[in-house]
């Protein structure tokens, strides 16, 4: 950066480097760079002081300073801010959570040959497409194949998509064989097609 003399000096954005880390290790993902100012007037280097903010609620950083006082350098650490953490590993939970419940719905509905029950079933689903939706709230958009999602949106996902399929399966099963049921009852209790009926017995008569 150059700036004139005696001239208001502006800020100005610096990109810089962040090595160590990738964002596919989202929520647990950490970064470190290192940074240094030097300033000359004229051919001849000058004091500078260096002060650092955090205006990013995303990250937490840590500073490292340099090894000699009189640069202005230092190291950076950027890590997942402690709120954002905590809030990624509580939609992990919540993910597991609501898998289980499927799963626990599942099993009662198959072992007890409830047949289809479709307030079961819509829940099941919604909870299905929920789960996408609830994962992209997760703070800092993260891109898919994360952390977030080999640790609990996938494996939830699949989890409540194989109940869904099982729930319908044996719910189909068994109103089938229970429409089974009724047409048998019908035939032996009632008059077949063909029967004679009361004709049968007034002819005994």
């Amino acid at each position: 950066m150059s700036f004139r003399a005696h001239e208001r000096l502006t800020a100005k954005d610096v990109k810089v480097v962040m090595t160590g880390g990738s964002i596919g290790d989202y929520p647990f993902d950490a970064y470190e760079t290192d940074i240094g100012f030097w300033a000359q007037m004229d051919g001849k280097e000058v004091p500078v002081r260096l002060m650092l903010s955090n205006n990013d609620t995303l990250f937490s950083v840590s500073v490292v300073p340099g090894p000699s006082p009189q640069e202005a350098a230092l190291g950076l650490e950027l890590v997942r801010s402690g709120s954002l953490l905590v809030f990624a590993v509580l939609m992990m939970v919540v993910m597991w959570a609501l898998a289980a419940s499927v799963l626990i719905g599942t099993w009662y509905l198959t072992s007890r040959g409830e047949g289809l029950v479709w307030p079961a079933l819509g829940w099941m689903a919604a909870t299905l497409f929920a789960l996408s939706a609830f994962r992209n709230t997760a703070p800092g958009s993260p891109p898919i194949g994360c952390v977030l999602d080999w640790f609990a949106f996938l494996w939830a996902e699949t989890v409540i998509a194989l109940c869904v399929i099982a729930v319908v399966l044996t719910g189909v099963r068994t109103a089938l064989r229970t429409d089974g049921d009724k047409t048998d009852g019908e035939e032996t209790d009632g008059e077949p097609d063909g029967g004679t009926g009361d004709l049968g017995r007034a002819s005994t008569q």
